[in-house]
């Protein structure tokens, strides 16, 4: 495993993170199974949101961490306020507050290592939610905050704030990246950074901690999609496109020149990037996790990251 720095968190931040959203009690021996063996390959931080399976996802991921008595040895990355049951925006201090008690009830822990808000209000003014978030850091509830799906822009302003007034700021953000370049927002609120050079140059000249979620771009590089078979109707308005075959078909040519998978080479490709990233994966079982593990053992050349992105 290789690790990263997380202000706040410390130097144990594993560049690979479990994503936990399909975990739940009732699938406890997918949750045992995944969680188990990422820890044994040295991984540490694991991803939890509050909407993810209404709850279970999170309750979940807290029985494992009361059987195994692993508490210390995981960094809890949690996300709160999303969306209302009506679709109405809660990125307000009385809905973080809300979600965060439940959130950490369910979980069974005092401290969530790294608070993400899930989606932004652009109509929101940030002062009130950096105050916010800076209480619940003196409280010991959370020990460090940052942006889901949050532009740049907003974290710059939401930091400013923070800055003149003496306050922690944003440490991390979470946006959606992977080598397969979505054509459309998957859904309402979504950030992306593929494609965007201005984001993209913000990330890379700050090394800001970069948390991609969808690093894998929905199992489009496991070879379970061809352009002549589009059985899922939200992969094919997402990702179905000509730029992203020709990504994939150069995916296979490095995979076969480096003797690994075509999903090892999309993560590799990730990790590789010249920005401080962690990549999110989500493995449903022994195999398709020891497949992501292999990423780590692959190293394309500067070259070889460039051309996979189309770039030359």
């Amino acid at each position: 495993m290789i690790y990263g720095v997380i202000p706040g968190v410390g130097d144990r931040v594993s560049r690979l993170v479990l994503g936990a959203s399909r975990f739940s009690p009732e699938r406890m021996e997918l949750a045992r199974s995944m969680l188990d063996s990422f820890m044994a390959a040295g991984g540490t931080t694991v991803d939890t949101a509050y909407v993810y399976g209404d709850g279970e996802c999170e309750r979940a991921v807290g029985l494992w961490l009361r059987e195994r008595g692993r508490r210390d040895d995981v960094i809890i990355i949690g996300k709160g306020v999303s969306y209302g049951p009506d679709g109405e925006d809660r990125v307000y201090p009385e809905a973080i507050a809300e979600e965060l008690a439940e959130s950490l009830k369910r979980l069974g822990v005092d401290t969530i290592d790294v608070y993400l808000l899930h989606r932004d209000d652009m109509s929101a003014p940030v002062g009130p939610i950096v105050e916010c978030l800076n209480e619940h850091i003196a409280a010991g509830r959370i020990r460090a905050f940052g942006g889901s799906n949050w532009t740049h822009q907003r974290i710059d302003e939401a930091n400013a704030y923070a800055a003149v007034h003496g306050l922690h700021g944003f440490v991390a953000s979470s946006p959606h990246l992977a080598l397969a370049v979505a054509k459309e927002k998957g859904s309402r609120g979504v950030v992306q950074l593929a494609g965007d050079a201005t984001a993209l140059a913000w990330y890379r000249e700050r090394q800001f901690p970069l948390f991609a979620w969808s690093s894998q771009a929905r199992g489009f590089f496991s070879g379970r999609f061809a352009p002549d078979a589009p059985d899922d109707p939200s992969m094919v308005r997402v990702y179905y496109s000509e730029d992203n075959w020709e990504r994939l078909r150069r995916a296979r040519e490095v995979a076969a020149l480096h003797g690994c998978t075509p999903t090892q080479v999309a993560l590799a490709w990730m990790l590789n990037q010249s920005l401080n990233v962690f990549a999110l994966i989500g493995p449903h079982t022994a195999p398709h996790l020891q497949d992501c593990l292999g990423a780590l053992e692959v190293h394309p050349t500067a070259e070889e990251v460039a051309w996979l992105n189309l770039e030359m």
